[in-house]
Parts: C-alpha cells; structure tokens; sequence
C-alpha cells in the first residue's frame, strides 16, 4: 500500500511546520475574502477540504473503509461541536488582527486541562494549574487592550472585543471537541475520525443557506475555495507528521503559527503585534508547552486526538 516512506524526527518536523505554515494559509484566505458569514465560511473550508483528504485517503488505499463506523452518531455530536467552534474563530478571523487570533486559539490547551479536571475527574496537580493559571494571564494581556474598549465613549473597537471573546469561546468549545476525539480515536480509524468531520461540517455549513449567505465576488470565491484546499491539506500534513515521530517530539511546533501569523499579518494587512500581544503571547506559549511537557512525562492520551482534530 503506498504512503509516505519519511521515518526520521526531522521529516516530521517538517512535514508539521509546513502543515503550520499553509493552516496560517488558510487562516489568510478567510480573512482576505472580508465579513462573510460564519456558517458560510464554514461549507467552502470544509467541502473544499475533501479534495486533499479524499486524494490522499485513495492514495493510502483508506478510501473504502473509511466512512464506516459503528458510532455514526459519536460522529454528528463531534462534528456539530466542532463546527460551532470553528464558526466562532472564523467570526473571530474577521474582526481581529491575524496574531492576536491565532494566539488566542492557544487557550485551547489550557481549557482542556480544566475541563478535564472538573467534568471528567481527572487528576490535575499543582504544576499543571499552574500553567493554566499563568496561560490564563498572557490571555489576558493579549486581550485587554481590546475588551477595555467596550468603555469607549464613543464604542469604538467593540467589534474587536466582541471578536475576542467569540475566540476565547471557540476555544473553550474546541476544547470540548478534542476531549470527544480523544474517545472516538479508542476505537476510530484516524482516516474514519477525519471524513466524518468533514462531511458532518460540510453539511452543517450548507444548512445555513436559507438564513444568508453573502453574494461573493469572484475573488471571495476564490479566497474562500482556497481556504478549504488549504485546510484540507494542512490536515494532510499534519496527520502524516505524527505518523514519523512522537507527540512529544512534533506537538511543541504548534505554536510555530504565531511566527507564519505575524509574518502573514504583517505583509498582507499591514498588522503590527503589540507589546501586549507579544507579551501575552509568549506567557500563553510558555504554558502551552509545559503543559505538553508534562502530559508527556504523565503518559496522557492526547496524543491520538491531537493528530486528527482539525486546523481551525
């Protein structure tokens, strides 16, 4: 059966950062193609993004069995959840500054931990609430500027503040997503996990139709049917990334998105990081990693879910 024949840490870690590098692609496109809505954002990046996937599960000879499940509803929740997250941060994509967005979407990691401490019982000690803890200040540096401007007199910035905190939920929400991926991939197939989200995303995209979508131009057609190459294939990568080399070794370059992002933030929308974002952006990093660091040391089972959730 052909695949990818790359065995070395170093081809992983490549083939992440490139999975990186075109999800801030991605995150490019959404925002160049201006305020559309969310739900409509949500069908191109998620129908387009079958191409890559279908291609490359043909390829690997995955193509056949994987849309079968004996958990098809597990599936529909996952996907329905996971889309109102990814429709939350694609709102929050058009009304903030690229950084700014993708440093938020790093809360993720440090909601899972409380999540997974107060409803599912896990036991989280001293050093992990400490990382959530100092996480949650460097989210609170980045955001600041932003929500204090809902005391404008003149309400300036409002749509910022509310795009922070359409973030910070989408981050909660996907926080939520990855606990319930965790249990699919116990008895899912990677390739089976994958297509069901997407055809579950594509569907509840598409349902939003008759509550509005926007007339595009002919280059918001463009960006959008961009976006979902893209997403499709920074899935791609990134799920033959952790094929080569452990979590431990691959997962730290996650947060590689915040160099592509001011980078992509700077040459095409002319955004400047600001003390705070880049202040806070690095506490929330610094947390995040030691944070994977310890579920190393743990022995935690995120490993699987973390190969297969969705760029959002």
């Amino acid at each position: 059966m052909p695949h990818f024949t790359f065995s070395r840490p170093v081809a992983a870690i490549i083939l992440k950062t490139s999975s990186i590098a075109v999800f801030v692609g991605m995150q490019s496109f959404i925002k160049l193609a201006g305020v559309v809505p969310a739900g409509q954002i949500v069908f191109f990046r998620s129908f387009f993004a079958l191409i890559p996937i279908l291609i490359l599960l043909a390829w690997t000879g995955e193509l056949r069995t994987a849309f079968y499940t004996s958990r098809p509803g597990r599936h529909v929740v996952r996907g329905l959840v996971g889309v109102s997250s990814m429709a939350l941060g694609f709102f929050a994509l058009t009304r903030l500054p690229l950084p700014e967005a993708i440093m938020l979407n790093y809360a993720q990691p440090l909601l899972v931990v409380v999540i997974s401490a107060l409803v599912l019982g896990e036991v989280v000690r001293v050093f992990r609430w400490t990382a959530v803890a100092v996480g949650f200040l460097g989210v609170l540096i980045i955001s600041w500027p932003k929500l204090t401007l809902f005391t404008s007199p003149d309400g300036m910035g409002s749509a910022e503040a509310v795009g922070v905190a359409a973030a910070l939920v989408a981050a909660a929400i996907s926080a939520v997503a990855l606990l319930q991926v965790r249990s699919l991939v116990q008895t899912e197939k990677s390739s089976t996990v994958v297509i069901w989200f997407s055809l579950t995303a594509s569907a509840a995209g598409l349902f939003t139709l008759p509550f509005g979508w926007a007339p595009l131009t002919g280059w918001q057609f463009f960006y959008l049917v961009m976006s979902g190459i893209c997403g499709g294939v920074a899935q791609v990568l990134m799920t033959e990334s952790y094929r080569h080399a452990s979590v431990a070794t691959v997962a730290p370059f996650e947060y590689t998105s915040i160099l592509f992002g001011l980078a992509a933030g700077y040459l095409l929308f002319g955004d400047l990081p600001t003390v705070h974002s880049i202040v806070g952006g690095a506490i929330v990093v610094g947390s995040g990693l030691m944070i994977i660091w310890r579920e190393q040391r743990l022995g935690l089972e995120r490993g699987k879910a973390r190969k297969v959730m969705p760029p959002q």
